[in-house]
């Protein structure tokens, strides 16, 4: 029996131990609480951080003073803030860096102790609520999908549990922000760039860049995680069958 496994595939998709640099998942964290976390494919830890960051962020109104500075209204950035809920968010921010450079950290000493070990798993589930196989996939191709939504491009490599939430949030934040109002009102109606702007909800609309990037840099890393994991995985099939003597290979 194996004591640690190398990686696994079920009807929600697909996990593996992988080295990852624990900055870059510090940093994803950073740019927005959960993602480091759903890097590292740890999605309820990830979606419950991702859940109080909304929460606890908007409730500070802390994106709403951002925009202030952004404009050089520093009085109005201050007096809108509310400090109670930023107290809260402070630790729980760095928090979530921490964390998630921790883990990371750890994971890659996991992977260090399984990465010369032969992959063996499943490469089919074959059940009636949904069907899941490893094969490669296109790594630009998931990226350009989540650009456009977020979720797509883990939907497109049968990442189901981390499309949902991310297409779940997407959902969310566009239709509480006005973004799609806001581009309509200026493409076919043909309002004035300006008024079409003063419709967005800039505190909703500041969650967006942070979604996006995340979610296409999070659909490009795994889609070649996967990619390498499918070879590492044939590579061992067909070195056992070989090394068996057997004549017939079924790949």
């Amino acid at each position: 029996m194996v004591r640690r496994k190398r990686a696994i595939l079920d009807c929600f998709g697909s996990a593996s131990l992988s080295h990852h640099r624990p900055a870059v998942v510090a940093w994803w964290s950073a740019a927005f609480a959960g993602f480091g976390h759903m890097l590292l494919d740890m999605h309820i830890k990830g979606n419950v951080l991702f859940l109080f960051e909304i929460i606890i962020n908007f409730n500070s109104k802390l994106n709403l003073a951002m925009v202030y500075s952004f404009v050089g209204d520093y009085e109005h950035a201050t007096n809108v803030l509310n400090t109670q809920w930023v107290l809260i968010y402070i630790p729980f921010y760095f928090y979530c860096i921490w964390d998630s450079y921790r883990t990371a950290t750890k994971l890659n000493l996991l992977y260090t102790l399984v990465k010369n070990q032969p992959v063996e798993m499943d490469v089919l589930d074959l059940r009636s609520i949904e069907t899941c196989f490893l094969d490669k996939r296109l790594p630009w191709a998931a990226s350009i999908w989540s650009l456009l939504l977020p979720g797509l491009g883990q939907l497109y490599t049968r990442r189901l549990i981390p499309a949902i939430s991310l297409l779940a949030w997407s959902v969310a934040i566009y239709v509480n922000c006005h973004e799609l109002q806001s581009i309509q009102l200026f493409i076919i109606d043909h309002a004035e760039f300006n008024e079409s702007i003063q419709l967005l909800d800039a505190e909703w609309f500041l969650f967006i860049p942070s979604l996006i990037w995340g979610s296409a840099y999070d659909a490009y890393s795994k889609t070649s995680e996967s990619n390498r994991l499918f070879e590492e995985e044939l590579s061992t099939y067909l070195r056992r069958e070989w090394g068996a003597n057997r004549s017939r290979l079924n790949i």
